[in-house]
Parts: structure tokens; C-alpha cells; sequence
């Protein structure tokens, strides 16, 4: 069974904003108590926090669709609804956050970094929030906002110091195993090593971390065997490690070759260019092994490599390769730039910035994108004429109505607020008026041409009932 997973997609959902309540306070001998309806809960957000003790994203391979929970909604007395619970998914450390279309959101490296993966909704406004001087007592409420839904890849790219990289069988397990108290599995056989494995060595006072990437071919950067799966496990190491099998059975192999063609699958994932090589000679214990490393030193030292011949088996040559890889090592550390604490920056948005834009798509239809318009539209509930209405002396006090005739928009015309898959589409009826003077009882609004057909009844049984009463005080008895 898999208990190792580089590479998963996640299907993240941060929790609904609560809905707002509308409520009218109703004591006894306080007739004219006011709204007093709450507002609704925010949803919780998806954080993806680095954890030390997480080296595997196999959790999120068995399970990968992850919620967070819901905000709850208002309710009368001034109640607010709860917040929903954040969640908190623990990623291990090195693990890149991409799109589905493979843009990089997020680079998380060091304990406790943290990425939102998915914000959550708003909670709705409750009507005693709504409140104004113009509009008393509000007759609706506002929506929750839908969280954030979207699909990521994460992928895990060791954070190691040294990489060991090599064919099949030469002996990197049996290294890592040797240099470190890391326990690899080790076979006579191609392939043994499935999954990276991580060692910390110790090198007198330096420390640093050591990986044992599984076995490249020829063809590995263009996915053959192991290797395009794993090579990503190199991209942060500092140094790079030939591991070259001396032994090897096989004819047409031998050590400057083997490393010929792990250079090419190198430069071929690319990215690899600048980082150190060293070069080890594996199994000398064997006297064929010894023999032809004494043969391929001169060439390589020649290429420019520092070689070391050394033996996991006979544990030969081991103290002078960990001590010269931590020297390499101290040396691309000291080269780092020193991190700077992160910066604030404060961009004020621009004096003649309106934050929406209205462009014309196609004949008499124009389009409104914005945070606020999209925002404000999700949070309307199109049920409620005074909700509507409220909507748009809204938009109108923003400027939406006056950037629509800027651009050429008539009465009549087709307006879109929002992005093509999720817009609210409407016939656009310039406002001639607004305010507490236009609204009729709580949840209608005169300006609305098409009311509810509950709100309809509910006028013709006020009229009947007018009718009625009418009739009675004409009455008189003798």
C-alpha cells in the first residue's frame, strides 16, 4: 500500500457567510421596539499550515475533498449568528500550492507558514444594522456570501540539503543509511527505493539534512521509470551528489558514463545548472570496483569533480565525504541573502478609482465587474422588493448609474453585474428617485415594477378589508 504521496489535487470549500436576519422587536409596552434583527456568522476559511511532523500528503490523496464549516445565521434580539470554524490543514514542509492550470500560489517552507487556501463567506447584515434615518425599520435583510470553492495541486519538494542522485543499485540507500540513522530499504534488486528518504548527518559542529532520491534511467525527465516523478525532490537541494556504482554486472555500463547520462536527464528537468557536484565512487570493497575507480578518478577530477571513493558496505572513506559535504554546505549557506522581515505595503487606492469597471459587450448590453456590485448581488435576496430596491440606491450612490451613461447605456438596455459563468442579468431602468419617500411597508418597494404575488394579495386583502370597513361606518342603524 502507497504510504508515500508527493502529489495530490485538493478540492477546497471555505464555509457560507450566515444570513442576516430581519426581525421587529415585539414586548409588551414597547410598541414601537424597532428592528432588532441580527447579523449571520462569517464562514470559515481553509488554512494550509507547514508542519514538521507531516512528511507525506497521503491524507489528502485518500481524502481530497475538505470543508470548512458554515457561519450561522442571525436571529431576533439582536443575536449574531456563530462564526464558522476555521480548518486547518497541515501540509509538510516544502509543499508548492499551484492551479489547476499550474501557476504557483504559494511556496510554503518553515514551520508554521501559513497560506489561505479558501476565504470565507461574509455573514449577512441583520436589519437592525441596516437601520437609518431614512429607512426606519428595514422589511429584509442580507445573505450570507457563498466561500471560496476551487480546486489546487499540491506538490512536495523535499527540503534537504544534499541530494543523492544515481542509477538504480548504486548504493545511494545504502549511503544515506550509513551516513545517518535514517533505516531506507535496501534490496539487491533495481528499484528498491520508492519514495525519497530524508537523513540528518552530523559532521563535528555542522548539521544538515540528506536525501536519497529513487533511481534514474535514461528518459526519466520525459517520465520513464521513477525519476520524473522524483527529480522535483532535488529543486532545493545545495548540493548534488553523483553516487556511481563501481560493481556494476552490467556490460555496457561503467561510472563516467552512468554519470553522462544522469547529467543529461539533469539539464534536460533543467533548473539544475548552478548548484555544486560532487562525485562518489561506490563499492570499492569489491576489487573489481576498487580497480575501475582507481581507473575513472583521473578523468573526473579532470572534469572538474571532487571524488571520493568510499564503501556503504565496508563503511571506508565515509568521515571525508560527510566532512567535505558539510563544508560545501556551510559554504551555499554563508552565500544565501540574509532574510529580510517581511514589509508592509500600503497601496491607498487612487483618488478617481471607482473599484468597478463598465465595459459594452455587443448591442445595447453592457457588463459591470467589481468587488463591490458582485459582492453587494450575492447578498441580495431577489425575493424581496426592498431588498432590490436597497440594491439599487446602492449601486446609485456608488456610481454605477452614472458610469452606465457615460458609456452609452439606455433605458431598456441589458446590464450584467458579475463574470460570464455567475452573473444577475437585468433590464436596466434608470432611477429618477430614492430614499426613505419611495418605500411602502416592510419588504416592498414601489419602485419595483413586477411585485411578489404574495405582496399583490397581501394589497388586494388590505383593499377588501378598507372596502369593508368603509361600507360599516356608512351603516346607521334606525
Amino acid at each position: 500500500m502507497t504510504t508515500f504521496v508527493d502529489r495530490v489535487e485538493l478540492h477546497v470549500a471555505a464555509g457560507n457567510g450566515g444570513h442576516g436576519v430581519a426581525s421587529v422587536m415585539r414586548e409588551k409596552f414597547k410598541p414601537l421596539g424597532g428592528p432588532d434583527g441580527g447579523n449571520g456568522g462569517r464562514g470559515g476559511d481553509v488554512i494550509l499550515v507547514v508542519d514538521q511532523d507531516v512528511t507525506t500528503l497521503l491524507d489528502y490523496h485518500h481524502h481530497p475533498h475538505r470543508k470548512a464549516t458554515n457561519g450561522q445565521p442571525g436571529a431576533g434580539d439582536n443575536r449574531s449568528g456563530k462564526n464558522g470554524q476555521d480548518l486547518v490543514l497541515p501540509v509538510p514542509d516544502g509543499t508548492v500550492v499551484l492551479d489547476r492550470a499550474g501557476n504557483v500560489l504559494a511556496d510554503l517552507v518553515g514551520q508554521g507558514t501559513t497560506f489561505v487556501a479558501g476565504q470565507g463567506g461574509r455573514g449577512g447584515l441583520g436589519n437592525a444594522a441596516l437601520a437609518s434615518a431614512r429607512r426606519k425599520a428595514p422589511g429584509f435583510a442580507l445573505l450570507g456570501e457563498p466561500g471560496e470553492a476551487r480546486d489546487i495541486v499540491l506538490e512536495l519538494k523535499t527540503v534537504a540539503d544534499v541530494a543523492l542522485v544515481g542509477y538504480p543499485s548504486a548504493g545511494k540507500s545504502s549511503l544515506i543509511s550509513v551516513l545517518s540513522a535514517a533505516k531506507p530499504k535496501i534490496a539487491d534488486y533495481p528499484f528498491t527505493t520508492l519514495v525519497p528518504n530524508l537523513g540528518v548527518v552530523t559532521a563535528g559542529s555542522a548539521v544538515y539534512t540528506i536525501a536519497d532520491v529513487p533511481g534514474l534511467i535514461p528518459g526519466a525527465s520525459q517520465g520513464k521509470g521513477l525519476g520524473l516523478e522524483f527529480l522535483r525532490h532535488v529543486e532545493r537541494c545545495e548540493v548534488l551528489v553523483h553516487v556511481l556504482d563501481t560493481a556494476t554486472l552490467e556490460s555496457d555500463r561503467d561510472p563516467v558514463s552512468d554519470l553522462d547520462i544522469i547529467e543529461e536527464e539533469l539539464t534536460q528537468y533543467g533548473g539544475l545548472d548552478n548548484r555544486p557536484r560532487m562525485v562518489v565512487l561506490n563499492k570499492i570493497d569489491v576489487p573489481d570496483g576498487k580497480d575501475l575507480a582507481d581507473l575513472v578518478r583521473p578523468d573526473l577530477e579532470e572534469r572538474g569533480y571532487r571524488v571520493f571513493e568510499v564503501s556503504a558496505a565496508a563503511h571506508t572513506g565515509l568521515k571525508e565525504l560527510s566532512f567535505a559535504l558539510a563544508d560545501v554546505v556551510s559554504k551555499a549557506r554563508a552565500a544565501k541573502p540574509v532574510q529580510e522581515a517581511t514589509r508592509i505595503v500600503i497601496r491607498p487606492q487612487a483618488v478617481d478609482d471607482a473599484g468597478f469597471t463598465v465595459t459594452e459587450e455587443g448591442e445595447n448590453f453592457f457588463r459591470v465587474r467589481g468587488e463591490k456590485p458582485e459582492r453587494w448581488v450575492r447578498q441580495t435576496d431577489f425575493n424581496n422588493d426592498e431588498a432590490v430596491g436597497y440594491l439599487a440606491d446602492r449601486l446609485n450612490r456608488l456610481g454605477v448609474e452614472d458610469a452606465l451613461r457615460k458609456a452609452g447605456a439606455h433605458a431598456g438596455d441589458g446590464i450584467a453585474i458579475g463574470p460570464e459563468d455567475n452573473a444577475v442579468v437585468f433590464d436596466w431602468e434608470p432611477m429618477m428617485a430614492a430614499g426613505a419617500e419611495m418605500l411602502g411597508r416592510r419588504g416592498e418597494d414601489h419602485r419595483m415594477e413586477a411585485p411578489r404575488p404574495a405582496a399583490q394579495r397581501r394589497r388586494d386583502r388590505d383593499l377588501a378589508r378598507d372596502e369593508a370597513d368603509q361600507e360599516y361606518e356608512g351603516f346607521r342603524p334606525f
